[in-house]
């Protein structure tokens, strides 16, 4: 018996054609989930970052090694200023610190690697693209065990020398007999070079702690000295760039070593993990 359509019932609002398959019910759970978006601003440096690592890959490349030197401290620059961004304007995400890291692995791994391998280590052969390797694959396991132990390291110093400056110890080197006031030829330092590129890459990768001064407060008020100083390390920098930059990550790069044997020498825990809370003498506290 065929079926008459129902009638509808006065003052009853007509639906849409093809309106019930339109319409999608979402779920509670779909319905309570986040939209998932990536913050421009801290980003944004991030890729700043990123594109100098690149940069300093194809400048290295030309042989234009002035121009990759450069490249490589203007990331670094880039790179301090995007956490900073993220952490003053909220807008840290998990997403901005694995892109961070990936950034740091082209920037100061596979950038500055390239660059004094292509200036100086290519004549070596075999033990030159090896140094270069060394280098690359310590600041790889650098990266990875930072993200693996940001919780549990003591936050006034880093693990290891970190990759920034790792990468200006060989950089600066580079870009220092590159000067034209000095324009010392490869080959007459590719062993010097051989062993910078071993010697921060196997650095990079110890236990040795190097100060990283995240526990300086910079809204504390200091004396008038400190802001004189300041100014003077700036016109330093101003009068000559590469003369200056790399005698400083020089000392830095050995200031790890000197904090090591200075723990080890007061009898504090070498290892900077924190496994109990590190009281300091009376006549230290300040």
């Amino acid at each position: 018996m065929p079926t008459l359509p129902r009638r509808r019932k006065p003052g009853a609002i007509k639906a849409p054609r093809f309106a019930r398959f339109s319409r999608v019910r979402k779920t509670d759970a779909a319905a309570s989930r986040p939209r998932r978006g990536i913050y421009l601003l801290p980003n944004a440096f991030t890729t700043a970052a990123l594109f100098g690592g690149f940069y300093a890959i194809v400048m290295a490349m030309n042989q234009r090694f002035d121009h990759a030197c450069w490249a490589v401290f203007i990331a670094m620059v880039l790179d301090s200023l995007d956490g900073r961004v993220a952490r003053l304007t909220n807008t840290q995400s998990e997403f901005g610190a694995q892109y961070d890291s990936l950034s740091d692995m082209v920037s100061f791994g596979a950038a500055p690697a390239l660059v004094i391998y292509e200036w100086s280590l290519r004549g070596l052969g075999k033990l030159g693209w090896i140094a270069a390797f060394v280098y690359c694959a310590g600041a790889a396991l650098r990266l990875a065990r930072f993200n693996t132990n940001i919780e549990v390291v003591d936050k006034r110093f880093f693990q290891g020398l970190p990759s920034p400056a790792a990468a200006a110890l060989v950089v600066g080197f580079v870009m220092m007999m590159t000067d034209p006031d000095i324009n010392v030829s490869a080959r007459k330092v590719d062993w010097i070079s051989w062993g910078i590129a071993l010697f921060a890459g196997l650095t990079m990768v110890t236990n040795v702690p190097f100060y990283s001064f995240k526990d300086v407060n910079f809204r504390k008020s200091v004396p008038f000295i400190v802001v004189f100083l300041i100014a003077l390390a700036l016109a330093l920098l101003a009068i000559d760039p590469p003369k200056v930059l790399w005698p400083l990550f020089v000392v830095y790069g050995l200031s790890g070593y000197a904090v090591y044997l200075y723990r080890l020498a007061k009898g504090k825990p070498v290892s900077i993990i924190q496994t109990e809370e590190e009281t300091l003498d009376p006549s230290e506290r300040r």
